[in-house]
């Protein structure tokens, strides 16, 4: 009996970091009450700046840095960031994210 060639898997798709970083990036950036992203010398490259990404058995830990606009909830704002970042990764690549964490690391006081 022959086999159905389509039945099978054609090939593999690799996802490179720097896409799961971007992704993560501009749907952080989409929160209400983010300011910006953090600089953080944790991370090597400017583009991915404020977002740290390990990939483990195909599993995807993150590490956000942001900085908070005055007047907002730091628990919510949080929250928010990682119900999205998580639905914006797995809807868009797929994969799996075991883990997000969020780091505040300052607030804009706006005069």
């Amino acid at each position: 009996m022959a086999e159905n060639p389509t039945s099978g898997e054609i090939g593999k798709t690799t996802i490179a970091p720097s896409v799961l970083s971007t992704i993560a990036k501009l749907t952080t950036l989409d929160v209400p009450g983010v300011s910006r992203m953090a600089e953080t010398k944790q991370i090597a490259s400017p583009e991915n700046e404020g977002v740290k990404v390990e990939v483990k058995n195909d599993l995807i830990y993150l590490d956000l840095y942001i900085i908070l606009s005055s007047d907002n909830n730091a628990r919510l704002v949080a929250e928010t960031i990682q119900e999205r970042v998580n639905r914006a990764i797995t809807e868009m690549v797929g994969m799996e994210v075991a883990n997000i964490n969020v780091h505040i690391v300052d607030v804009d006081i706006e005069a």
